[in-house]
Parts: structure tokens; sequence; C-alpha cells
């Protein structure tokens, strides 16, 4: 059983200049977040821009990640889609690659009911025997995961373990705690909620900001889930710039423009995602991160 606590990254997907899937850049990140002390990894989520992948890339890109981690830290694959047949697909690939378990989005543009988003999870939960952790952003997908809804997939499914709030809603990560059993993870989908969640009773967060800062982000939310609130609270008044510059624009771009600012990937994304818009915006984010990586020692990529 893997205890989904902690800092799990939402990975970039490095692209090259001629707009492939940068494989030696991915296996360099893959090994800079382990050696940081990551808890988890999660290719092919909103951040890895997967909307764009082919099918094709899309599966490789959760092979190759897990064939770079290498069963040193638990691979969360993201295998979520609009069409249940889709995902199920996605989500065997993944198992058969050998994830750690799946991640699941809500159904994006098709706005199911409740009933229709029921039946949706339980359909990929069913075909798959890894653990599947459900990814419910309303502001993405035009749809929200109802309290009782998720608490009713959770007891149906035995591998149905986790949620990724990110529905902004500090009360109804609280609701969805108090709900569901003992051993049932609720991780936050936002950075900045990350130690309220924690404060709340919640297990951690699957991050942006990781990409950049792995070593600081683990050391904050696992100082907040040991109770030592004086150093999660200083880091998290730390990264408070940087949570909000990594929305400047549209994730991933703020990300991956300040990454490749670093050297750990191009500044290269694939349309409809394009580089950042404003001047202003950029000069704002590499103000924040210049100085942030300046006061954690200067390192880079």
């Amino acid at each position: 059983m893997i205890d989904f606590s902690g800092v799990y990254t939402a990975l970039i997907t490095p692209f090259t200049d001629l707009g492939t899937v940068d494989y030696k850049s991915l296996e360099r990140i893959v090994n800079q977040q382990i050696e940081a002390g990551i808890d988890g990894l999660v290719p092919c989520g909103t951040t890895g821009e997967s909307p764009t992948l082919s099918h094709e890339e899309h599966d490789r890109v959760i092979a190759q990640t897990i064939k770079y981690a290498d069963g040193r830290v638990p691979v969360i694959a993201g295998t979520g889609s609009n069409c249940t047949t889709e995902a199920i697909r996605l989500s065997q690939h993944a198992e058969d690659s050998g994830a750690d378990a799946v991640l699941l989005v809500n159904p994006y543009y098709n706005k199911p009911t409740q009933k229709g988003l029921y039946l949706h999870f339980k359909a990929i939960a069913n075909s798959v025997k890894i653990p599947c952790i459900l990814y419910n952003i309303k502001g993405r997908t035009g749809v929200n995961i109802e309290t009782e809804t998720l608490v009713n997939l959770a007891e149906e499914c035995p591998n149905i373990v986790a949620v990724k709030e990110a529905s902004g809603s500090i009360e109804q990560m609280k609701a969805v705690i108090a709900a569901t059993a003992d051993g049932f993870s609720v991780l936050s989908g936002d950075d900045n909620l990350a130690i309220e969640l924690i404060r709340e009773g919640g297990d951690g967060v699957i991050s942006v900001a990781s990409n950049l800062f792995p070593h600081e982000m683990v050391t904050m939310t696992h100082a907040a889930l040991e109770g030592n609130w004086n150093e999660a609270d200083r880091l998290e008044r730390w990264f408070a710039p940087f949570f909000k510059a990594c929305f400047i624009e549209t994730n991933p771009i703020p990300i991956k423009t300040a990454m490749a600012r670093f050297g750990w990937c191009r500044e290269s994304f694939r349309l409809p995602m394009c580089p950042l818009e404003s001047s202003k915006h950029r000069e704002e984010l590499f103000a924040v991160v210049d100085r942030m990586m300046e006061e954690k020692g200067g390192q880079n990529g």
C-alpha cells in the first residue's frame, strides 16, 4: 500500500525547439526531483500539457517517467479523459507500464451529471487494479465532484483511495475529509492551500511549484505534516509570491518559463499554450524566481 501523502510533483512535459517531447530533459528533471526528496511524480497532468500530447506520446511520457524513476518514488500517471473508454485505455496502459496509481480528472466539456461522474469513475476504477486518485477541478472542467458522489465512489470502489482537490474551496475540502474513511487521502491541487488543508487534516499536495523548488516544497509540507507549524508557516510566506506568480498567466506557462530560465527545459509550448503574453508578467516572474534562487544558494540547472 502506498501512503499518498507529502509532495507529488505535477511534472511539466519538456519539448525541444522543434516541438517534440524532450526525453533527455525529462530524465534529468525526474532525477533532480528524486534527489531533492520528492515523495512522488505525476506525469501527464494539466501541468504536463497532456491535452496537446498524442495518444502515443501520452503513453510514452508515462512509460519513460516510470523507467527513469526506476522504483525510487511512486509514479501517479495522469490518465483522465472526457471519454470513458479512452480513460480506461490510458489507465490500463499505465498499469501495464508499471504505474503505481492513476490520476483521473473530471470529464471536461461534456458537463456530466453526478450520476454520469459516478458511472465514469466507477468504470475506470473497475478496469484496473492499481489505486485511483480522482482529480476535482471545476475551474477547468466545468463540473464539480460533489462530496456525496465522492464518498459513494470510495465506498463502492476499494481502489479509489484519494482525491486531488483543486476546487479552490477549503470548506469543500474539509467536508471531504470529514465524510471519507480513515486511510482516504485528500491532497491539495493548489500550492497556496496546501498548508491550510494539512491543518484541517489533509495529506499533502500535488504541486506545480515543486517543479522548480522540490526540496523546499518537501520541507514545508513535511513540517506541516509533522506539526512543525512555525517552519511550515515560515516557508509558506517565503513561497507566497511564487505561488501567485505561477498563475500570473495560465498554468503551465509561468512554471515552464521559470524552469527554462534556469536551464531545466526549453521555453517551448504546444498551441494553444504559448509563451508569456506580457513582458510585464515576465519581469515579475523573473524577479520572484531570481530572488528565491539567490536566497536558496543560487542552485541552477
